[in-house]
């Protein structure tokens, strides 16, 4: 969270801080950057990122799962540079993984193509399918997004007038987040579902049905 004119970038580096090496960190084309991928990298984290359509890293080496080794440098004049034995030569060995999925965009049957960077090099001990996989997990963070933006909020503003406001109203939403989320985890280990296969919607309509039940209850009782 940060004032209106901070952008993501800026957010996401904040974010970077708190990474660590036990940690696998997945992230749209949007922060695919020497800046950002030198700043996951020093957090000892594993990384997967999605490239850009524009994004040119040359194939240096083809590995036996069909991905391929590269480097990422900070500008094409280091790349140049590099290939000329001159400069500082500082770049990233990177792995990249391509592949196509059919019908993903809305009313479409042509493929999209999709290519991953990433620093777990070894194909054995991550498989370029694995990694797709874990990839595509980053969507339910969308999803939580609009659950909070959409479903809690109608409006999708805050209407707090001032940063302090704004900022508790913020946390109550996340707090709100959270517990109905693990009230579905509870209900989904009752019937031996998985809690993501619930809906939140339906979720938020029975809570919003009990809660004039529960309203005479001081918060020492509950």
């Amino acid at each position: 969270m940060g004032p209106y004119r901070t952008s993501e970038h800026e957010l996401a580096a904040q974010v970077l801080e708190h990474a660590d090496d036990t940690m696998l960190i997945l992230a749209d084309r949007g922060f695919v950057g020497y800046p950002m991928w030198k700043a996951a990298n020093q957090r000892a984290s594993k990384l997967v990122f999605r490239l850009r359509e524009n994004q040119v890293l040359p194939v240096e080496r083809i590995l036996p799962d069909g991905s391929y080794l590269s480097t990422l440098y900070g500008s094409t004049k280091a790349r140049r540079d590099a290939r000329r034995g001159v400069g500082s030569g500082e770049g990233f060995v990177v792995r990249v993984i391509e592949y196509e999925l059919k019908g993903t965009a809305r009313g479409q049957e042509s493929a999209t193509t999709y290519r991953l960077l990433t620093n777990l090099l070894d194909p054995v001990q991550a498989p370029a399918t694995e990694l797709a996989t874990l990839y595509h997990r980053r969507w339910k963070i969308e999803q939580a997004l609009d659950e909070i933006k959409t479903h809690l909020n109608d409006s999708m503003t805050l209407r707090s007038k001032t940063p302090e406001l704004v900022r508790q109203e913020f946390y109550a939403l996340l707090i709100a987040h959270a517990a109905i989320r693990r009230l579905m985890t509870m209900a989904a280990q009752q019937t031996a579902q998985a809690a993501e296969d619930l809906s939140f919607t339906a979720a938020v309509n029975v809570l919003r049905r009990r809660l004039p039940a529960t309203s005479a209850i001081p918060p020492s009782a509950a």
